[in-house]
């Protein structure tokens, strides 16, 4: 299976993915430990998380499956929402309670 399949399966089978850098109990960078905040937030405790740093085929084959240079990315039900910043201004205005609220 290829990277961009690998990835694929990934964001399909959890109901919410967040690829990061390290982990959500140990953060590799600022906007990977707000993106686990901004879930926890939203009462998101059980989601798969994908740590970047441990797969270099994994870092730059997320970046071309959403066609997004930056992580965090953060997908829903298979749907990519966002980076960091995506994520705060959702949360600010209330639609990733929302979105959220379903799982």
């Amino acid at each position: 299976m290829d990277v961009q399949q690998v990835i694929k399966e990934q964001v399909t089978s959890h109901p919410v993915a967040l690829y990061m850098k390290g982990t959500p109990q140990f953060p590799q960078c600022g906007f990977s430990a707000t993106a686990v905040q901004i879930l926890k937030a939203c009462g998101i405790t059980d989601f798969l998380s994908v740590n970047v740093l441990e797969n270099p085929e994994i870092r730059e084959g997320i970046k071309t499956f959403a066609n997004w240079p930056t992580i965090p990315q953060l997908y829903v039900r298979g749907e990519f929402i966002g980076g960091c910043d995506i994520m705060r201004e959702m949360y600010a205005d209330g639609e990733l309670q929302k979105l959220l609220a379903e799982i």
